[in-house]
């Protein structure tokens, strides 16, 4: 066989584990990645459940009618 021909068999063979490495690498860089963006969600998804809660606990001492009461009544203090 060319001594040429076996150096450019080398080269090509070479060059694709280079390439196959690489890639491997790019991969693997991709899915830390979305873990990490995963592990943000999660934790914005918590904060949005508590404050959905604080939300829903508000919601009812505003529209509690004891609370109208005594809102007008603390008004009224303050006027006199």
């Amino acid at each position: 066989m060319d001594p040429l021909l076996i150096l450019v068999a080398i080269v090509a063979i070479v060059g694709g584990l280079f390439y196959s490495a690489y890639e491997q690498k790019v991969k693997l860089q991709i899915a830390k990645e979305k873990n990490q963006n995963k592990g943000v969600s999660d934790d914005a998804q918590a904060e949005i459940d508590r404050l959905k809660e604080r939300v829903a606990v508000l919601e009812k001492i505003v529209t509690d009618k004891n609370y109208s009461l005594k809102s007008e009544i603390e008004s009224l203090d303050r006027v006199s």
